[in-house]
């Protein structure tokens, strides 16, 4: 195969950006991958794993040269980190990311970036509630849909070479404008762990027992309240413009769920379940379930920086 990037350097070996680095490899994807990483475990870890062909602590020596630059730390860090790497990285290189928000990004990014360096948005439906380079894989983006976003005015060769490489990982790409991208993701991602987050956090008004007699369905609705709390704050907070909408049209549908069922009528609590089967059957299941490629990783505030 002919290779999108004959070097590329991750910053942050987490989950997402350690599962990039061994598909990267597994994959010859690339010459070489270089792994940036404060957490000498982590450094460790990725050298045994052979998901990096060098991997240190040093920033500017870890994005020397390289063409492709990818940011696995989360949306919060990104500005900072990026910050810190511009003066080292060379002209013609690609800067994406794999964070879950791609509005605040896409005005941040590329006005940090020198001459001739190009910023392109990617995120990445996959993850896990599991974080750490420990969890990392090298078929996690394997059938996953991968969005490209790029901004107006951004070269179409190097769109086209990013979509390249996430194809070459076994991602399936879509392109979508940064702000199309949030409101669409806000639907399918953010609102349903805003959701998940809700019920969980209503369970303490639950029967005593009520933890003895669980089930899978209950384990398939929560286990994405299970994600870090900082992150998923920082992530809703981000995206709270493209989510308030969504969130008041969930909460109307529950309250006119809630009338009909005082009113004990059977047949529009069914027209309203049959309806509700319908819109997923149009085509926005087809996501898989219950840990194989869940759209978000879950990485910590306070580790997040250092993987």
């Amino acid at each position: 195969m002919t290779r999108p990037f004959e070097r590329i350097a991750i910053v942050g070996l987490g989950l997402l950006g350690g599962s990039v680095a061994l598909a990267a490899k597994s994959r010859g994807v690339a010459a070489t991958v270089v792994g940036v990483t404060r957490r000498p475990e982590t450094l460790k870890a990725a050298l045994q794993r052979g998901a990096v062909d060098r991997a240190g602590s040093d920033l500017a020596d870890g994005v020397r040269g390289a063409e492709l630059v990818v940011l696995g730390t989360p949306v919060f860090a990104m500005e900072e980190v990026l910050r810190k790497a511009a003066p080292h990285l060379e002209e013609g290189a690609l800067v994406t990311d794999v964070g879950s928000v791609k509005g605040i990004l896409a005005e941040s990014l590329p006005g940090i970036l020198p001459e001739g360096v190009t910023y392109v948005g990617s995120h990445p439906m996959a993850g896990s509630h599991q974080s750490g380079f420990s969890h990392a894989t090298p078929d996690l983006f394997e059938g996953a849909v991968c969005i490209v976003s790029p901004i107006p005015g951004t070269p179409r060769a190097q769109v086209e070479r990013l979509g390249a490489f996430w194809s070459a990982l076994g991602a399936r790409v879509r392109e979508r404008d940064p702000a199309v991208h949030d409101a669409e993701v806000g639907w399918v991602s953010h609102v349903p762990h805003a959701i998940a987050f809700a019920f969980a956090h209503a369970l303490d008004a639950s029967p005593p027992g009520a933890d003895e007699v669980k089930g899978s369905g209950f384990r398939d609705f929560t286990r994405i309240a299970l994600s870090d709390s900082d992150l998923w704050a920082d992530i809703l907070v981000s995206n709270r413009k493209a989510i308030a909408g969504p969130l008041r049209e969930v909460g109307e549908r529950i309250t006119a769920l809630g009338r009909m069922l005082e009113a004990a009528d059977a047949e529009a609590v069914e027209r309203f379940i049959a309806a509700a089967r319908d819109n997923l059957s149009h085509g926005a299941n087809h996501a898989r379930s219950g840990g194989a490629n869940p759209e978000i990783q879950a990485v910590s505030k306070k580790t997040a920086t250092e993987e």
